[in-house]
């Protein structure tokens, strides 16, 4: 069974089981989480797809851990103008395990 999650302004297609890295939640690690925007429910050869989003179908995770993404290196320079600005970013994330599915 999958189902199509939304998040953090992205989608996922998610299974039991699977692991994923998701923009940062306001959860600790080992704390459940609830998806309830689930766009489709796939499961085998049934699909049930929402419009916008499948009113009783919810995912349920657990939080494995939050962290930070390899940092990324942002440079901007102007040429002959001596104008060179360096920095860095790390993305914050969170890493969650799907429980369950229930449509």
């Amino acid at each position: 069974m999958h189902a199509i999650i939304v998040t953090g302004g992205k989608q996922y297609k998610v299974a039991e089981g699977e692991t994923l890295f998701i923009e940062k939640l306001p959860a600790e690690a080992g704390e459940q989480v609830v998806f309830d925007q689930v766009l489709a429910v796939l499961d085998g050869e049934s699909a049930t797809i929402g419009t916008p989003t499948v009113s009783s179908a919810k995912v349920e995770a657990k939080v494995m851990k939050n962290g930070k993404g390899k940092k990324i290196r942002i440079f901007k320079y102007n040429p002959k103008k001596g104008y060179r600005r360096r920095q860095g970013h790390r993305q914050p994330y969170t890493k969650v395990e799907i429980t369950k599915i229930s449509a």
